[in-house]
């Protein structure tokens, strides 16, 4: 599965290779989500004759308030970390265009980002990966082992080549893998990984739609430091009686 995420991603890449734009980010946030599902569904049904339910992807109606959950564990305490950062001077942030671009911009990242990485990246890591780990080996070796092959994919793809990426890669997988244990879906971290992203896409290039002076430090402590941080306390704190990271949960195969 890790080796098919590769391959998803590296020829969608090489099939939109051209200048950023958003109708080539579009296609490429479509094109993702249409090519990961049926390979995650195939695997699933067909290779590991396990149910669809283990993926841990049940409907937004039951899922919604997962969803929400993880979104406000990056969201409330990032925006506490902007907050500090200006206050404190190591950041300058000056808005290029109207409040209207940015909220359109802000908008069509989240859909853009919820196809391209938060739905794909957690149904094949979170959901189909560390599900299967889970079956073998204790809950947090599951969500390591993840992690690492989060990380390496990472890597593979272009997206981490240098220390402090790869670092980012493997802590925000432990973290992802983290609400996914803990709440035993992946709805938290689709809410996790959409906030995380869409902000971060919506103050770099891809936005386009701020200058920001002191990008490094934004992204470290209001982004990363933070939100991670403030995150891993609530889940611990939220799902203290349900977590048992020493637990195995094997799945019969039909």
């Amino acid at each position: 599965m890790s080796a098919g995420a590769v391959l998803v991603w590296l020829s969608v890449g090489a099939l939109l290779d051209r200048d950023y734009d958003r109708p080539t980010h579009a296609v490429g946030a479509v094109l993702t989500t249409v090519l990961v599902v049926p390979l995650v569904v195939v695997a699933r049904r067909l290779l590991d004759r396990r149910p669809w339910a283990g993926l841990g992807l049940p409907s937004l109606r039951e899922g919604w308030r997962r969803l929400l959950l993880g979104m406000a564990c990056w969201l409330v305490p990032a925006g506490v970390g902007f907050v500090l950062c200006l206050g404190l001077g190591w950041v300058e942030i000056s808005v290029r265009t109207s409040v209207g671009d940015v909220s359109r911009v802000a908008a069509l990242l989240v859909v853009l980002v919820f196809l391209k990485e938060a739905l794909p990246e957690e149904l094949i890591f979170r959901g189909y990966l560390q599900r299967n780990l889970a079956t073998r080996l204790p809950a947090w070796q599951a969500a390591v082992g993840q992690a690492l092959l989060f990380t390496v994919f990472g890597f593979l793809v272009g997206a981490a080549r240098s220390v402090d990426r790869l670092a980012l890669f493997f802590v925000f997988a432990l973290l992802l893998g983290a609400f996914r244990a803990a709440t035993g879906d992946i709805w938290a971290g689709i809410g996790f990984h959409v906030a995380f992203q869409t902000v971060a896409q919506l103050f770099g290039d891809v936005g386009a739609v701020f200058d920001v002076v002191g990008s490094d430090v934004l992204g470290v402590v209001a982004m990363g430091a933070i939100p991670f941080s403030v995150s891993w306390i609530v889940v611990r704190h939220l799902y203290r009686h349900h977590l048992d990271w020493r637990a195995v949960a094997p799945e019969p195969v039909r």
